[in-house]
């Protein structure tokens, strides 16, 4: 029987979400690919498949830019999200299961994947404007 370890519990705190992809297994100031795939239950191979790289790069050179870009990617819209819904938990679930209408129903997850984050940061900050203002 296999154990999943715990994934905390960010609520409005994305500095301690940040903080806690930090990979503190290699020391470095990279995004951690396996605390990544814990928070956001994604085997590697899923996330390699997602990052467009080869499922061999995740576990021996997650610092390799392809990997990073990725990440960094998908942490810039999760916080975009999180600024508007006020919870990481809340972005997080978002950016894995809203299918966009503006998009062609594609989720968020699938549009960074693209590598479309910009127009979907775009999109995330004209939501914002139409509800602040």
């Amino acid at each position: 029987m296999s154990t999943v370890a715990a994934v905390p519990v960010f609520e409005q705190n994305f500095d301690q979400f940040l903080h806690y992809l930090q990979d503190s297994e290699t020391g470095t100031t990279s995004l951690s690919p396996k605390r990544y795939g814990q928070i956001l239950r994604l085997d590697m191979q899923t996330l390699a498949t997602q990052a467009h790289v080869h499922r061999n790069t995740i576990s021996r050179a997650p610092d390799a830019e392809s990997v990073q870009r990725y990440l960094r990617e998908s942490v810039r819209v999760i916080r975009a999200a999180a600024d508007v819904t006020g919870s990481v938990e809340k972005a997080i679930f978002w950016f894995k299961n809203n299918p966009l209408a503006p998009f062609d129903y594609k989720t968020p997850q699938e549009l960074v994947s693209e590598g479309r984050a910009g127009a979907l940061i775009r999109y995330i900050q004209s939501l914002q404007a139409g509800f602040a203002g």
